[in-house]
């Protein structure tokens, strides 16, 4: 009995810590659209996640990000020297988890402007 109940503590600590690193990249991913792109898309957060569906992103950020990258070179002209950079996967991971999250299917709203 002691033993299942100690099985069970853990499951719920892990959990709880998996959640809040899950977390960490949907707030990650909504700071580096603000600092990365929210000047260069001309739309805040909220605008920008709800552009799609949580299917059409994780679409869009396959292969690392490149139909993501075609289209919003395509829309925003202005974000293809930052689009272009080697390292931009890194942040657009984050932007990816944030996209997904706040969708315009997901029912959830990011506070952020």
């Amino acid at each position: 009995m002691k033993q299942l109940l100690k099985i069970i503590l853990l499951g719920a600590l892990l959990g709880s810590l998996g959640s809040s690193v899950l977390m960490a990249d949907i707030k990650k991913g909504q700071k580096d659209y603000l600092k990365t792109f929210k000047s260069k898309f001309k739309m805040n957060g909220t605008k920008f996640a709800t552009l799609h569906t949580q299917e059409e992103w994780t679409k869009l950020f396959a292969n690392e990000g490149e139909g993501f990258k075609r289209e919003f070179i395509k829309n925003y002209p202005k974000s293809k020297k930052t689009l272009a950079k080697k390292n931009i996967w890194k942040k657009l991971q984050h932007v990816k988890d944030f996209a997904i999250e706040y969708a315009n299917d997901s029912g959830n709203v990011p506070s952020c402007g």
